[in-house]
């Protein structure tokens, strides 16, 4: 075979190569788009992380809602572990849960009551 012919039947061969392979080309380039935002919303979600905790050791940001709601959680947690292994009856214990409830709503109610408080200091005279 000459050379020229050889030449072309090479170029002929590795077009039709080409050809057949250029569906994965597009299929790989999907896949790589595809990992590659993967991989960037992976990164922003561990940027956003490391901030938020580096934010909170440095106290510039707290999450005072979730404590009140873990301590709330807490508090009923507690409440409910007592009720079942208190020594009293239930009635007894419940008279003396209504009683509590009463007299922290009394104690609220007398301090955040529209009387006038007395003025305390000596601003004013």
């Amino acid at each position: 075979m000459r050379r020229d012919t050889r030449n072309n039947l090479l170029k002929t061969l590795l077009g039709a190569g080409l050809y057949m392979l250029d569906p994965l080309r597009d299929r790989l380039a999907d896949r790589i788009d595809e990992v590659s935002e993967r991989a960037q919303d992976t990164y922003e979600n561990a940027v956003d992380r490391v901030s938020s905790v580096s934010n909170r050791l440095r106290g510039r940001e707290s999450d005072t809602l979730g404590n009140v709601g873990w301590m709330l959680l807490g508090v009923g947690v507690g409440v409910g572990v007592g009720m079942l292994l208190a020594p009293a009856s239930g009635e007894e214990t419940r008279s003396n849960l209504a009683g509590k409830v009463h007299e922290v709503g009394d104690r609220v109610r007398t301090r955040f009551s529209s009387e006038p408080r007395p003025a305390s200091g000596t601003y004013g005279e």
